[in-house]
């Protein structure tokens, strides 16, 4: 067996191989909640094979959303729609995860298809960003921002605490706090965000306080037994990627022995003037080495899509999960085609019966 498809545990979770599917923004909600749309999309992904399916960004507050038809998780009614996705996605015999965020200053946009920028300031269908400071993201999102007072910090810090619990009510068993992408936790930590002169800016733990405070916050709730994981960009490709990478690297060090348990390696993106060196897998030596300085498991995304590179990567042990997220886009069955192309015994066994009977009875190879 290819080491792409073999299992993986972690805590007491055991995913059937080490896909997993990305948190990925569908912008199609209404007041944060669910609709067939969702759980259509979700049921497709979960029974493609991935040995995980993480739900995408769910604010954990109203201003929280990327734009107004973004999931949420601050009230009941919407984990009732949730707990109906965590089932189906646990019934197609993937694992169930959803990843918890702010945007931050990135908040109250227009979705990417409508415009890709902020919403304008006095258009009743956004709001007020909020931020560590009042420093504007730039590019298509001009808004400034409030810089959050401590009751607002705290409040925010709640906020994730609350959503934590109702993910797991709901009936999700792998958490991820999103703490990437230039959205809140990740503006806190960045020097291009953060100016602030109190303990929750200046240095790189001060920078990093909100995060190591809203990590130990969720720790309280969420379940031991159940894999608790952050995705964060540990590097902004800005002219100070070796300082950006010790330093991010040292506050993952913290959350693992705060009970961090595995992190999605990703980019800061919390400077529209980064340049950002894509290509297939540019991440992976990067998660490599936060994998081992940190002495941590990871996950990354970002090219990492051809079965080879995918198998390649968790075969060197540059990570231990791989996030395949627009290839699944383009074909839920991926993880089927991932199984041909390395040559896997029987393929067909990722998806279920109704498809697998017929693909493996008529496979040319069979």
């Amino acid at each position: 067996m290819s080491a792409l498809f073999s299992s993986f545990k972690l805590k007491d979770i055991t995913l059937r191989n080490r896909i997993a599917v990305p948190p990925m923004c569908q912008y199609s909600a209404e007041n944060g909640l669910t609709n067939d749309w969702h759980q259509v999309h979700y049921a497709s992904l979960a029974r493609g094979g991935a040995g995980l399916v993480i739900v995408e960004a769910t604010a954990v507050a109203p201003e929280g959303r990327i734009t107004p038809a973004c999931l949420g998780l601050w009230n009941e009614t919407q984990a009732e729609g949730l707990a109906r996705i965590a089932a189906t996605i646990k019934a197609s015999g993937a694992v169930p995860g959803i990843q918890i965020g702010h945007a931050g200053r990135k908040a109250s946009a227009n979705r990417p298809w409508d415009g890709d920028d902020h919403i304008p300031e006095g258009d009743p269908r956004g709001w007020t960003p909020l931020a560590p400071s009042a420093i504007a993201f730039g590019a298509n999102l001009p808004r400034v921002p409030k810089a959050m007072s401590q009751e607002e910090i705290d409040r925010v810090r709640g906020d994730f605490v609350a959503a934590a619990k109702r993910a797991c009510e709901a009936g999700f068993e792998w958490l991820e706090l999103h703490f990437a992408h230039g959205y809140l936790g990740q503006s806190f930590f960045s020097v291009h965000s953060n100016q602030r002169t109190d303990d929750y800016g200046g240095d790189a733990a001060g920078r990093g306080r909100f995060l190591r405070e809203t990590l130990a916050a969720v720790r309280e709730v969420w379940p031991e037994r159940l894999p608790l994981t952050a995705r964060f960009g540990v590097i902004e490709f800005d002219g100070r990627d070796e300082e950006t990478l010790a330093e991010s690297i040292e506050l993952v060090r913290d959350w693992r022995r705060g009970g961090l348990d595995l992190l999605s390696v990703s980019v800061g993106f919390s400077t529209p003037t980064a340049q950002i060196p894509w290509g297939p897998a540019f991440l992976a030596p990067i998660a490599e080495r936060v994998r081992r300085e940190a002495e941590l498991p990871v996950a990354s995304a970002w090219g990492i899509d051809a079965p080879a590179t995918c198998n390649r990567v968790i075969e060197q042990q540059q990570m231990d999960l791989v996030m395949v997220g627009r290839a699944h886009l383009a074909n839920p069955h991926w993880p089927y085609q991932a199984a041909l192309a390395l040559n896997e015994d029987k393929a067909s066994w990722v998806l279920p019966a109704p498809y697998a009977h017929w693909l493996e009875k008529y496979r040319p190879s069979a």
